[in-house]
């Protein structure tokens, strides 16, 4: 991957006021306004006895990763292809895929800032408390954001037009919001619904954080799925992904 090529990618996120408000920001937004409620801020059986803005610190840093990876990255990605840049780079000493690779580091960084704001804002805030299994933590948000850019990626290859794209993305946005519990924390859904939910990779990864989050190290399980919906997601970006 090209210094130069990272560094001019990052420039041009930072000239996106949208994607930074969206990806960095609303979650920790979010995170406020709920924690502002105050029958948010007393401790609910439905969450185990937590308050229910403990519950949703995860959900508010599974946002960002899933506004970054599957909204902002193939918008980005297809309107190159669109506008015929890729093409053009690709005669040129530098290759796309040092493109490709520069937009998954820019957005997979932006996704995980996202996360340690929503970390912090919570802890400073409403006084929720750090992960006590931090290790597991970062191994399950690590595999989530891969699972997010994997997923932007098929998003990207399937789009001709960054139209397409971001139907495609929206269409896909709202179902993998639910699955992070951003409606329904996943403690709080009936067992079937929670188990259907644990199948996909966002709400796999909404468990495995959870987990953590108590002290426990995430199920492998849980872990796993997030890491074959990765493989799976990233397989199929490579089949059918294109250039021009």
């Amino acid at each position: 991957m090209s210094t130069a090529v990272l560094k001019t990618e990052a420039r041009l996120l930072r000239r996106e006021p949208g994607n930074l408000f969206w990806i960095l920001l609303f979650p920790a937004l979010l995170l406020v306004i709920l924690g502002s409620i105050p029958s948010f801020r007393q401790p609910d059986p439905d969450f185990g006895g937590l308050r229910p803005v403990d519950g949703y610190v995860p959900v508010t840093v599974l946002l960002g990763l899933i506004v970054g990876g599957v909204q902002a990255m193939p918008q980005t990605l297809t309107g190159y292809r669109e506008r015929g840049i890729l093409r053009r780079m690709s005669t040129t000493p530098v290759r796309p895929s040092a493109l490709l690779s520069a937009q998954m580091v820019v957005y997979g960084g932006a996704a995980l800032a996202s996360a340690l704001l929503a970390l912090a804002v919570g802890r400073t805030a409403f006084a929720v408390r750090l992960p006590e299994q931090p290790f597991g933590y970062g191994l399950a948000l690590l595999l989530t954001v891969l699972a997010a850019l994997a997923l932007g990626a098929v998003i990207s290859s399937l789009s001709r037009t960054t139209k397409i794209a971001t139907a495609i993305g929206s269409a896909v946005f709202f179902p993998a919001m639910f699955c992070a519990g951003v409606w329904m924390p996943v403690q709080t859904m009936p067992d079937v619904l929670a188990r259907a939910v644990g199948f996909t990779p966002f709400g796999a990864a909404a468990e495995a954080l959870n987990q953590a989050a108590a002290g426990d190290w995430p199920g492998w399980d849980h872990l796993g799925v997030v890491a074959a919906w990765t493989v799976l997601l990233t397989a199929a970006a490579a089949r059918w992904f294109r250039w021009e």
